[in-house]
């Protein structure tokens, strides 16, 4: 007889069984439980209504919302009842249903099945959206859904634009058209979604996640034409607003007309009219008027820089000028200083022989010795024959000039005055200005 272990290894017996009440058949059980849930109060439910279809005795379909689904069905006599038309019960619809939970317990060879038993079903209407609009709008509101996007920094003239919306559709076309009219030349990056029925939001969410992953994307919108609020119910799914609030990229709206107004404008940077208005928020430079202006003022810029150089040309000619007047009347100045030096030394010399004749005779007079005196007057004038023989001045009171440049070197020939073109002569008495003209004769 071999040992039996214990499985817990504690050396006592498992415990099998939890402590709670049973254990009761299921069926019973089961009965239980559809007392319990037929027993539940009943209540409208709001929804997207999926996967509709109808078998020999009742419709089966799921109501479907952005945070759970509902397995429902309705007895073919109560649908008829209600007179709907079956075309407008697809995928996609908003409806209103009224009626409780229900469950079937099944048997030895069926299967249990629960759902919401409903008694009534109508399409959703505008008051039934609004309130479930204006509920979902008072609860973004409380968590501060409606700021981040509006702090966001905007660029004035993105290089780099991504869109979201159906390719080729009216409010793309319009988009499209308002950039034209803005002169915009950027790249736009398209994500294509469907923007109606039950697969819109979640598609335009991750359409808005890729774009905010492409670095160079500086900007995206999402534009829709207008519609009922029911056409543009996926722009008022919870799950997409919240992830638009907290996109790193400023997402534009523009979905529908003026009148219309979903949720994805609340929490989105800035909340358009029209695709036209998109364009001009995406764009806030209006790129072919300010490329006009440009033009003009370049060309302003242009007149004003070549009036300037004119100007100060002509100024600057003037300045280079003054330094060679300056030049020449401090010649003339020096040059007449210089005759004047030469004149006054000459009154001193002429005064002193005088003066020195005079000395020669008083001293004759007295008897002293006169015959020295008389040597050395006549070597003074000896030496002043020899200094006034070499003076340039005498030269020039004999009735000779002296030729000079413009800049007081002389001109000793013929084809340097002609090269220097004027000239100053210069008398005795004082300088004259010429101008070297040729007399061309055949011979």
């Amino acid at each position: 007889m071999t040992d039996q272990l214990p499985l817990d290894g504690t050396g006592a017996e498992p415990s099998l069984d939890p402590d709670l009440p049973g254990p009761f058949p299921v069926g019973r059980y089961a009965d239980r439980l559809k007392e319990f849930l037929r027993g539940r109060p009943k209540v409208l439910v709001t929804g997207e209504m999926t996967g509709f279809r109808r078998s020999r005795v009742q419709a089966f379909f799921e109501l479907r919302d952005s945070q759970g689904a509902l397995p429902c069905s309705i007895w073919n006599s109560d649908l008829d009842r209600l007179g709907l038309d079956p075309q407008l019960l697809t995928d996609g619809a908003e409806v209103v249903i009224g009626g409780g939970l229900d469950y079937y317990p099944g048997s030895a060879t069926a299967t249990p099945s629960f759902n919401f038993r409903a008694t009534h079903l109508r399409l959703a209407g505008d008051g039934d959206l609004m309130a479930r609009l204006k509920a979902l709008r008072e609860e973004l509101r409380r968590d501060g859904l409606f700021e981040p996007q509006k702090l966001l920094a905007r660029p004035m003239l993105p290089k780099t634009i991504g869109v979201v919306t159906a390719r080729g559709s009216a409010a793309c076309q319009d988009l499209l058209a308002g950039l034209e009219r803005r002169g915009w030349r950027g790249t736009i990056v398209w994500a294509d979604a469907p923007v109606q029925d039950r697969r819109a939001a979640p598609r335009i969410a991750s359409a808005l996640r890729g774009l905010a992953e492409l670095e160079q994307v500086e900007v995206a919108v999402v534009c829709r034409g207008g519609g009922s609020l029911a056409d543009l119910w996926a722009f008022c799914d919870e799950n997409l607003c919240r992830t638009v609030a907290l996109l790193r990229l400023p997402v534009i709206s523009a979905v529908g007309h003026e009148v219309d107004r979903t949720l994805i404008d609340d929490v989105s940077a800035v909340c358009c009219s029209t695709p036209t208005h998109a364009a001009e928020e995406l764009v806030r430079v209006d790129v072919r008027a300010a490329r006009s202006e440009l033009g003009v003022a370049a060309m302003r810029a242009q007149r004003a820089g070549a009036a300037s150089i004119r100007s100060r040309g002509r100024r600057l000619g003037e300045l280079a000028a003054g330094p060679a007047r300056s030049v020449r009347t401090e010649r003339v100045r020096l040059h007449q200083k210089l005759r004047e030096v030469r004149a006054a030394a000459g009154r001193g010399l002429a005064t002193r022989q005088d003066l020195a004749g005079r000395h020669s005779l008083v001293i004759s007079r007295k008897g002293e010795a006169s015959a020295k005196p008389a040597d050395a007057l006549a070597r003074l004038g000896t030496f002043e024959s020899a200094i006034r023989g070499h003076d340039p001045q005498r030269v020039l009171e004999r009735g000779y000039a002296r030729v000079e440049s413009l800049h007081g070197e002389a001109v000793t020939s013929a084809a340097a005055a002609r090269e220097a073109s004027e000239v100053s002569v210069r008398f005795a008495d004082e300088a004259v200005h010429a101008r070297i003209e040729e007399d061309e004769r055949d011979e």
